[in-house]
């Protein structure tokens, strides 16, 4: 009997069941169709009934690259390092920087390094229609002081501002007076035929002008009367620089230290200043003992206070009286 039954349940099979070789592709088929009923089919009742969700085995954590970055230094001008940080200017030991240009404009490309100098904060010498300026960035308050120090102006002189046009003179200045239909001239029209032109015209001041332009005495108390020289240079490279700028320069005429003279050769000027702590000048050639023509507009007409390279119109009065010359009694470069 034992053999008998141990060959029955090798080789035959009960009546109405499948065959081990059916049963296998019959749970072949069902995995194909649903895995994951057919494996949940097959797992102890506790999984069965709350089944957890399929993990998958955790892959190791790539270890991430750490890239470098090659940058070339490339070697740049010993003069334009100390220049770098912006309105953090200190005067190195490469000494004052000079640069020759042609009055024509051919090279203004020269022009490049002093206008970085000048954002940086430096104190330099540049030419204008008339004679040689000090200038320095408007907004730059250590610029201003140091500028004082190298002319050996007091704290009283009002400074005079260089402009690139009309509107830098609306921003800073009150303007010139536009007209009335009562008769009164139209300044601003007048004004708009001779500029740029050897001309500065005072004008009274708003509050975008800095206070260290008008400022008076050693404390901390400034100008009641805020009045401020304009000027527009007919000077290609003047005109050149203030292009390339954002604001307008504070400026002053370059003048002999113990004399009320304007020195007008660029290579005296480099030999007086430079040891004073002058940054930087542009040559532009020798220039004419002719300075500006300063026109008063703060009154009730244009009064001429000096009469210098621009011309008197038939709007402008000379200042003979008292009242006039009181009004604002200066000179201006």
């Amino acid at each position: 009997e034992n053999e008998i039954g141990i060959t029955w349940g090798i080789n035959s099979r009960r009546p109405g069941t499948r065959s081990w070789r059916q049963e296998l592709a019959a749970l072949a088929m069902a995995t194909t169709a649903n895995p994951t009923t057919d494996l949940f089919s097959r797992l102890s009742f506790r999984r069965a009934v709350s089944p957890s969700p399929l993990r998958l085995p955790s892959l190791p954590t790539p270890t991430p690259r750490i890239s470098v970055a090659i940058v070339a230094l490339h070697k740049r001008n010993p003069k334009r390092l100390k220049y770098d940080s912006q309105r953090q200017f200190t005067r190195g030991d490469g000494g004052m920087l000079r640069v020759q240009v042609e009055p024509s404009g051919e090279d203004f490309w020269k022009l490049d390094p002093v206008v970085d100098l000048i954002n940086s904060g430096a104190v330099g010498v540049i030419p204008t229609d008339t004679v040689y300026s000090i200038v320095c960035d408007l907004s730059n308050n250590d610029s201003i002081e140091r500028l004082r120090r190298i002319k050996g102006i007091v704290n009283s002189k009002p400074l005079s501002i260089l402009c690139r046009s009309l509107r830098d003179i609306d921003t800073y200045t009150t303007g010139f007076p536009l007209g009335t239909n009562q008769g009164q001239a139209n300044i601003f029209r007048a004004v708009k035929r001779i500029l740029p032109g050897p001309y500065t015209f005072i004008l009274p001041a708003t509050k975008e002008l800095p206070k260290q332009c008008i400022k008076h005495g050693s404390s901390t108390r400034y100008a009641k009367r805020r009045q401020v020289g304009v000027r527009m240079p007919d000077d290609p490279i003047c005109q050149a620089i203030l292009q390339n700028l954002e604001e307008p320069l504070i400026c002053t005429s370059v003048k002999y230290l113990a004399e009320d003279e304007w020195i007008l050769d660029p290579v005296t000027i480099a030999d007086i200043y430079e040891p004073l702590g002058l940054d930087f000048i542009v040559d532009g050639g020798a220039r004419i003992a002719d300075p500006s023509t300063v026109v008063d507009m703060t009154g009730s007409y244009p009064t001429i206070i000096r009469q210098g390279k621009g011309a008197k119109l038939d709007w402008m009065v000379t200042g003979t009286d008292q009242e006039a010359q009181s009004t604002y009694s200066r000179k201006a470069a």
